[in-house]
Formats: structure tokens, C-alpha cells, sequence
């Protein structure tokens, strides 16, 4: 008989007793994903040695797929004889797998049980009798549909037929007839579309070439491969680009009509140095209640009006894409599909035509551009009493660079009268600075409201990862004669801070609704809560440095506790290192019409609306904005899902394919230096070798495991360390060493280092 409520115990189980009763249990509720806490509950088991036998007995349940692991603390009733579909992942080394729908867990899969798919591809699969001491397998039994069926490589041209060496490697031969290569020639990159696919008789893939990229090492022909690989468009469609010429960059009284007119108020661009797509704009003047639009008005300093207490109105102007690209267009369409800019090393592989997005849309110097605007009302403290969204028609003043602003910021510090960087000017320094640039004021006033936004979003939560950006020198024909780092400055952080507050304020005007009304659709950009289990790992972790994390319960506790860790790592040894385990905590951001707010950031409400020239999510909101504004009815959620799920899938691909033209130009850069040497440190550890970073330029190199001459090591996964068996040596995370560069590849993107002291 059970023990009455509250009374700890209950009679003594056999761990065969136990087992007998949670099988008994799973079985009454085959659908159901059971917590540790609800299986407790329902199984009476109140007292520690119960708990931990009955977490042992879930985990050899699990092991003997009986159950299935949702997540680390719940299991449910697993369906053995039940055919599934997932998404199939190949991994060089064979250890191939596939995730099944609805879960995160990847199931692995045996070469000869793969049927030739490839990453990506949908596939039918049932699980395998388990083997003894041995992981969960599957095996494919029909590849339902092929991610993709062009792909690019080496050509090897032969006498009598031709392969292709694919930059992926594949479980099968590309077989190209003589006849279809395209003119191909040996050594030429290519790119090939499949005929025909693997089956039980033949095994090799036929395919022709459709594309000669042209010779191997050549800069446009790998940068291309590169965007092929990844199945990212090289080329932009011709009729995409003839509708593109056609439309006119004359401003009409038509399209001027219902737009509020900012071209007689102060407004300057601030972007990288070479860029060409100038999608945001500032404007700023101080807004007296008094009398309208007086002070900082157009280019004269002297109109400038000082007062005791200013407001000032901050305008973000956008560019106006989506006046230009009506939707359901063959330009839009085209758009929708890249869903993004791809920003290469040495170039950029634009959304939209090159007419649109470096000419029409471009918010360029000296020209009236329609644009798309949140301004704001601010107090000195940045403070926004009030905010409105409308359309407008802007003439920026001034196209900056992000140097020649924080030049000005850098020489303000001089004139502070104070060691304090955000102390204010005196009148003499001021004088001195807008002979230095005319503009010095408003530029200053910007940064200084920018200060105290940035400020109050770390008081409120916000994650504070400042990470560095590799870039590259390049020559004209494509070679890099210098590799650098560059961290975002106060310049950088200006226009952050503005572009956050308008995605956020964009945001919160659709999904911020009175309490039992329901908001209209609208793409968010949502970040959900850091991994729990990953967290965990990262306490532990830091411990070994002599660090300490706190424990947290609720999302803003939780991000000051990385704050205060990542402030208290800064400068030290070990900072990158566990930055880096702390990135991995971390869930990626992504678009959805279901908002659950933004952790990094710690909004509850947040969007994508400042980038509409190299954002398809930011024409999306632009577009809906627009109809809500007029009093048009929400709009299908489902579709606009549907879109935000491919914009976060493209994105994701386009991030790729930018790390590898990053790693590429980081091996041919090295590739000079074989044989030289450099200070390191640890950036990575696995099974089968040492990541190393360069300290002076933060190339990033593997220390391959048969490189380590002087004992036999074992990769201890939970320390992020290796352990020689005989020296007990140790290299972990952080550690400093001396590397000599020993190869570099092209094709595979790989630097290979050994330690200097190896030889």
C-alpha cells in the first residue's frame, strides 16, 4: 500500500521491481513526453536512491529503444517499427545521420546503410536492431527528395570520359560523358547537373557540365565555386536586370504625395569605407516645443540654438525598397529566393539588381531619395517621449566613412576637460572640432545619445559580445597582401544603437497590443533562451580558470551573469576561450511571426526593418507596416512564416559561405609563411587535433593529433583538454604556444600547424 501524502519512502523496489513499473507506466501513455519531475510525482518515488535508480533505468530504457531521449531531463515511448522522414546529414568521415522530424537529436548512419544520400536530402529511414555495446542506428530505405542536383569541382578529363573531384566529398563517382563537358578542360573548375542518380546497379552519378567556371587558384573562379557550392547564385538573371533598367529614379509629385519632407534638416550616412548600398540614413535637429524646427537645421553651424533642457528629434531614415519593388514582381521574386546579400571577402553578391540597390535605393550624397523613417523625440538622456513612422523623402548632407567619424569622436576626448570620454566638450574644444568638420556637433550629440542608449540596454539585460571581424587587404587580381582584425568602435556603435532602437520601436508598434487583442503578423527577429545544458557546461567550465558564474533563474539574471563574466575575462589569457564556450550556449537568432522576444538583446519585441536593400525580412515589414498603417487587415500568418523560415535558412547559408571565402583567403595569405613561426594560443580542441590561433592576425590552424611526437594524448571532452597518457601533459583552452606553419591547402581551406619546438 502506498504511503499516505507527504510521508517520505514508500516500500523498497529492485531495480527489476522499478523497471517493471515505469514500463507499465510509458505504456499507458505512448504519446506523451514524460518529465523527470511528472514521473516522480506519478510514480511516488520521494526519497534520492529511488530518483537516481529510476534516472539510471530511463538512461538503459533509452539505450535499449525502448524509450526515445527528448531532452536531458524527459523521455517518451519510442516506436521502433514505426517508419520515419528526416533531413540527412553526410559528414566526411562516414559518420553520417539524420534528424528526424520534430526532434533535434541526430541519429547516426552507416555508409552502406545510406543509399548514397547527401546532405540535405529528405529521407524515409527505420531504426536498426541495436547491437550489443553499440550506438542507435538507421538505415535509410528511400531517398524521398535531393536538396540539390547541380554541384561544382575539379574536372579530371581522361581520354575516353571525365569525373569531377566535387569540393564536397560524396560516397559515389561523378561520371561525365566526353561529349558534355562544355568544352571543359582538365584542372577547370565546373559546375555539373546530375542526369542520373546512384541506384542498386550503378553506382556513380551521371552528369553534364553547364558551367566552365575556368582555371583552379584563379580569384573569381574560387569565389564563384565557393557561392556554387553552397547553391548561391553567381550570376544575376538578365530579364531580372532589363526590369530593373526600366524603372525610373525620377521623384514625382505623385510619389512625393502623404511624405514628410526632412530635406532641409541635417542627414549623413555612416557606413564602411567601400561600401555602395547606403540603406540607412541620420538625421538629427533640436526640436524646440516652441517654436518648430528650430536649431540644427541644413549646413549652417551658426543656426545651431542652445538651451537649457533640448530635446532633439532623431530621425532613422530607411531606404524606400519596397516603392520600388512592388510585390509579386519578377524583381521581387528574384529577391524573395537570395533573401539576403552575400558578402564575400572581396565582394558582394547583391539582393537586388545593381541599379536598385547602388543607384535608386542607395541613400547617395546630394540626392533626394524616398525613404521609410521612425523618428524619434529624445531628451538628453536618450529618453524617447514620443515616435512616429512615416514615409519621407530625405538629401543626405554627407556620406561618411566609420573612420572619419571616430576621428572626430577620438579628437572630442582631447577636448573633454576630463579624463571622462563622455564629459562635455568645452565651448573652445567645440570651436577646434568644427574646423576639423562642420558637422563635429550634431556627430558628437548622436554619439552621445548613443552612449546612453547602449548603456541602458546592458543595465536591462542585453549580452555584451564584442567580437572581432577578420578582413583582408587584397590586391587587383584578388591576392591578400595583408590580414588584420578589426573590433566595432564608437562609430560602429552609433549607428548600432539607432538601428536597434528603430527595429525595436517597429516592432513594438505591431506586436505591443492592449491585453486581450490579438497582434497583426509581422516577421520578428526572435533569440531564444541560452541552452540550459550548455550553460551548465560553461559554469563548470570557467571554474577551471578560477573564475565563478553565477547561477541564475529568469533571462535578465542569466545575461548579467555573462556580462559580468565576460567583464571580468577581459584581457585575460583565457578570454577567447571562454567567449567561445559561451557563444555556443547561445541559441541562433532567426525570423518567425511567433514572437518570443530577444534574449541577446533582451527586448520582448524586436524586427528587421533598416536593411531592406540587402534584407528580404525588412521589405516584409516595410510592406506590412504600410498596409496596417492603412487600415489593412493582418496578413496570413502561415505565408509569412513560410517566408521568415527560407530568409533564416538563407541567412544561414549565406553566413557559410562568407567563412569559407574568409578561410580560403586566410590559407592562401599563409601559404607564404610555410616554414615560418608565431605565437598561438589554444582556440579549439577535438578528438584528432589542436585548433591554434595566430596571436598578430588571428589566422586560425590545426595541430593535427599525429603531430604531437612526444607522448600518445586522450581528448578529455567534458575539460575541453588533452592528456598525454605517459607525461600527463596538458593542453587546454587559451594556452600560449609556438607554432611553425607546416602546409597550407587551397582546395580543402585547410592550414596545418606543428609546434615549433616538435622539430
Amino acid at each position: 500500500m502506498a504511503k499516505s501524502k507527504g510521508k517520505k519512502g514508500g516500500k523498497r523496489m529492485t531495480k527489476v521491481q522499478l523497471a517493471d513499473q515505469m514500463e507499465a507506466y510509458f505504456r499507458s501513455r505512448p504519446d506523451e513526453t514524460i518529465s523527470f519531475k511528472t514521473l516522480f510525482k506519478d510514480l511516488r518515488l520521494n526519497t534520492h536512491p529511488l530518483k537516481m535508480l529510476a534516472i539510471d533505468t530511463l538512461e538503459e530504457m533509452a539505450w535499449d529503444d525502448f524509450l526515445v531521449k527528448v531532452s536531458e531531463s524527459s523521455y517518451k515511448l519510442a516506436d521502433s517499427t514505426q517508419v520515419m522522414e528526416g533531413i540527412f546529414q553526410a559528414k566526411p568521415n562516414g559518420r553520417n545521420s539524420i534528424t528526424p522530424d520534430g526532434s533535434d537529436k541526430p541519429i547516426f548512419v552507416a555508409e552502406r546503410n545510406s543509399m548514397y544520400a547527401l546532405t540535405g536530402d529528405r529521407v524515409r529511414f527505420c531504426m536498426m536492431a541495436r547491437r550489443k555495446s553499440h550506438i542507435r542506428e538507421a538505415q535509410v530505405t528511400e531517398i524521398i527528395s535531393r536538396k540539390k542536383d547541380q554541384f561544382v569541382g575539379r574536372l579530371q578529363v581522361e581520354e575516353d570520359y571525365a569525373t569531377l573531384i566535387p569540393q564536397d566529398p560524396m560516397p559515389c563517382s561523378i561520371f561525365i560523358p566526353k561529349n558534355k563537358l562544355l568544352g571543359g578542360k582538365n584542372n577547370e573548375r565546373a559546375v555539373i547537373q546530375v542526369k542520373k542518380w546512384p541506384d542498386a546497379e550503378h553506382r556513380t552519378i551521371i552528369a553534364e557540365v553547364i558551367d566552365v567556371l575556368g582555371e583552379r587558384g584563379d580569384n573569381d573562379v574560387e569565389m564563384n565555386t565557393i557561392l556554387v557550392q553552397y547553391g548561391l547564385p553567381y550570376k544575376y538573371p538578365k530579364e531580372v536586370e532589363d526590369a530593373a533598367n526600366k524603372i525610373s529614379d525620377v521623384i514625382t509629385k505623385e510619389d512625393m504625395e502623404g511624405r514628410e519632407d526632412f530635406r532641409q534638416v541635417f542627414t549623413c550616412t555612416i557606413d564602411p569605407h567601400d561600401a555602395k548600398d547606403f540603406d540607412d540614413a541620420l538625421s538629427i535637429r533640436i526640436k524646440d516645443e516652441g517654436i518648430k524646427d528650430k536649431g540644427l537645421i541644413g549646413n549652417d553651424p551658426s543656426s545651431i540654438v542652445h538651451q537649457s533642457s533640448p530635446l532633439y528629434e532623431v530621425g532613422v531614415h530607411i531606404a524606400d525598397v519596397s516603392h520600388y519593388v512592388t510585390e509579386g514582381s519578377i524583381i521581387d521574386k528574384e529577391a524573395e529566393k537570395r533573401a539576403t546579400s552575400v558578402y564575400l571577402v572581396d565582394r558582394t553578391i547583391p539582393m537586388l539588381p545593381e541599379r536598385l540597390c547602388n543607384y535608386i535605393c542607395s541613400l547617395r550624397p546630394d540626392e533626394d531619395k524616398l525613404t521609410y523613417s521612425v523618428i524619434f523625440t529624445m531628451d538628453e538622456e536618450a529618453n524617447v517621449k514620443d515616435y512616429r513612422i512615416v514615409h519621407t523623402i530625405i538629401r543626405s548632407d554627407r556620406r561618411y566613412a566609420y573612420e572619419e567619424v571616430q576621428k572626430v569622436i577620438e579628437e572630442s576626448w582631447k577636448w573633454r576637460g576630463s579624463d571622462d570620454h563622455e564629459a562635455p566638450v568645452t565651448e573652445k574644444g567645440m570651436e577646434a572640432l568644427k574646423k576639423m568638420d562642420p558637422n563635429a556637433e550634431r556627430l558628437l550629440t548622436l554619439d552621445a545619445l548613443a552612449k546612453k542608449l547602449r548603456k541602458r540596454r546592458f543595465q536591462n539585460g542585453s549580452v555584451k559580445f564584442d567580437r572581432e571581424e577578420m578582413k583582408f587587404d587584397i590586391d587587383e587580381k584578388g591576392k591578400p597582401t595583408r590580414c588584420y582584425f578589426k573590433r566595432s568602435l564608437d562609430a560602429n556603435k552609433l549607428i548600432e544603437e539607432f538601428m536597434l532602437l528603430a527595429n525595436r520601436t517597429v516592432a513594438e508598434h505591431i506586436g505591443r497590443v492592449p491585453k486581450g487583442k490579438k497582434s497583426k503578423t509581422l516577421p520578428y527577429r526572435i533569440h531564444d533562451d541560452p541552452d540550459p545544458v550548455k550553460l551548465e557546461q560553461l559554469k563548470q567550465f570557467v571554474v577551471k580558470f578560477g573564475h565563478r558564474m553565477k547561477s541564475t533563474s529568469t533571462k535578465g539574471a542569466t545575461a548579467r551573469a555573462i556580462n559580468a563574466l565576460m567583464d571580468e575575462v577581459n584581457g585575460q589569457p583565457e578570454q577567447k576561450a571562454i567567449e567561445m564556450v559561451a557563444l555556443k550556449a547561445m541559441m541562433k537568432a532567426k525570423y518567425s511571426t511567433h514572437n518570443i522576444g530577444h534574449f541577446g538583446l533582451a527586448f520582448d519585441y524586436y524586427t528587421h526593418f533598416t536593411s531592406p536593400i540587402r534584407r528580404y525580412p525588412d521589405t516584409m515589414v516595410h510592406r506590412l507596416l504600410t498596409r496596417y498603417a492603412e487600415g489593412g487587415r493582418s496578413a496570413n500568418q502561415d505565408h509569412y512564416e513560410e517566408l521568415c523560415e527560407h530568409s533564416s535558412d538563407m541567412e544561414q547559408i549565406a553566413a557559410n559561405a562568407e567563412r569559407d571565402s574568409i578561410k580560403y583567403k586566410m590559407v592562401e595569405y599563409m601559404s607564404e609563411f610555410i616554414g615560418k613561426e608565431f605565437n598561438a594560443h589554444i582556440s579549439g580542441i577535438t578528438s584528432y587535433g589542436i585548433y591554434a590561433e595566430i596571436d598578430e592576425n588571428h589566422c586560425e590552424g590545426m595541430i593535427l593529433m599525429r603531430d604531437l611526437k612526444d607522448d600518445y594524448y586522450e581528448f578529455d571532452e567534458r575539460n575541453f583538454c588533452l592528456i598525454g597518457r605517459r607525461r600527463h601533459n596538458r593542453y587546454q583552452l587559451g594556452d600560449a604556444l609556438r607554432i611553425k606553419v607546416a602546409r597550407a591547402n587551397l582546395d580543402k581551406k585547410q592550414l596545418d600547424f606543428v609546434l615549433a619546438d616538435e622539430e
